[in-house]
């Protein structure tokens, strides 16, 4: 079987190109692709060619960056793009997962698939969530979870059961209004946080946040303007936790002004620029601000195995259940078909487009 797949050829050089399936080995699963979601922040870092891994090789053991081998491939052609599809069971070989079954499972922008169930993060889709909102529930909605995970872990230690205990009836602060932003602005307040502020400097996305009903600020200095509202006692005002979402080291620097002292600062945000804007001499040191990176591929240290991919999926749908209406008119932007996507990606790299959430579909 033949299959169409998403693949950069280069920097804005995006196509889509025909491989060959392999058969579907004992265990297995033919998947063919309903929809499949942009992650407009990191996947476009390919298209525009400043993605770390593009000039450095990430060695997976030592946990770091280090200097592309001579000998290395290259770069490009990057062959795999995105992480947020939602596909129909065409073929089974295990008795796991039955034909005609819709899961939610990431492996990119393609019109079909060859799935290995046993090492691949798969979550069959409950028939009363809407198939296009199923591209959040394996990967980005799992990625917001993991942020509350790890407020929550940060309150009351890594035998948490619950991601309410990081915001419920606490004051929260999301720094950018993108999709990761008010996705984990709905699940701050679904999990019961007294306020929930979005600061965020575009108008045009600042609107989308007001519309699902999150007061916005937007000022030259909102951290103050926070600060000067939320007085806890002497010495201590801001946010009792900040969400940073968004991919900009003054971003950052916003999130530290904003948080009260020992408070805490989950960054989901993924960087490709140097950190000019950011003084850690300041606020970060001065305040005693704890600063905790939370990625999809670690829940925090000491809450496994209880917390899972699948049990942040399990989140992301009860999520989705609650807000999925208020999700499809306000966050899912533009919904096209997959042969538009490379025109998409070009344009959103140079500037001449915008989205909160594209979705691409791919016909039966």
């Amino acid at each position: 079987m033949r299959r169409q797949n998403l693949v950069v050829l280069g920097p804005r050089k995006v196509t889509l190109q025909e491989e060959e399936l392999p058969e579907v080995p004992p265990g297995g699963l033919l998947l063919r692709t309903l929809a499949t979601g942009l992650s407009a922040g990191t996947e476009l870092t390919f298209v525009k060619g400043d993605h770390p891994g593009l000039s450095e090789h990430f060695d997976p053991e030592l946990g770091l960056f280090v200097p592309r081998p001579e000998d290395d491939e290259p770069a490009y052609p990057v062959t795999r793009l995105g992480y947020m599809e939602v596909a129909r069971v065409a073929e089974s070989r295990t008795d796991a997962f039955a034909v005609g079954e819709l899961v939610a499972t990431p492996y990119g922008h393609a019109t079909a698939h060859v799935s290995d169930p046993l090492r691949e993060h798969l979550v069959r889709l409950p028939p009363d969530v809407n198939p296009l909102l199923g591209v959040y529930v394996a990967h980005v909605g799992p990625i917001c979870a993991n942020g509350l995970l790890h407020a929550a872990a940060d309150a009351v230690g890594p035998t948490t059961t619950r991601l309410e205990d990081g915001v419920a009836g606490r004051r929260v602060v999301v720094v950018g209004a993108g999709l990761i932003g008010l996705f984990t602005a709905l699940f701050a307040r679904e999990h019961g946080a007294e306020e929930v502020v979005v600061i965020e400097e575009d108008a045009w996305r600042r609107e989308r946040a007001e519309a699902l009903g999150f007061e916005c600020q937007s000022g030259d200095d909102p951290g103050l303007v926070l600060k000067t509202r939320w007085r806890h006692g002497p010495g201590a005002h801001g946010a009792d936790v900040v969400f940073q979402c968004r991919g900009r080291t003054r971003a950052l620097a916003t999130a530290l002004r904003a948080v009260r002292p020992q408070g805490t600062v989950v960054d989901l945000a993924f960087y490709t620029e140097s950190g000019e804007a950011l003084s850690l001499g300041r606020e970060f040191h001065h305040n005693g601000i704890t600063l905790v990176s939370a990625q999809i591929g670690r829940t925090p240290r000491g809450t496994a195995p209880w917390w899972d991919r699948q049990r942040l999926s399990a989140a992301t749908i009860a999520l989705l259940r609650s807000q999925g209406t208020a999700i499809r008119r306000h966050l899912v932007t533009d919904v096209l078909p997959l042969h538009e996507a490379p025109d998409l990606l070009v344009a959103l790299a140079a500037r001449r487009r915008r989205v909160v959430s594209a979705i691409f579909t791919v016909e039966p």
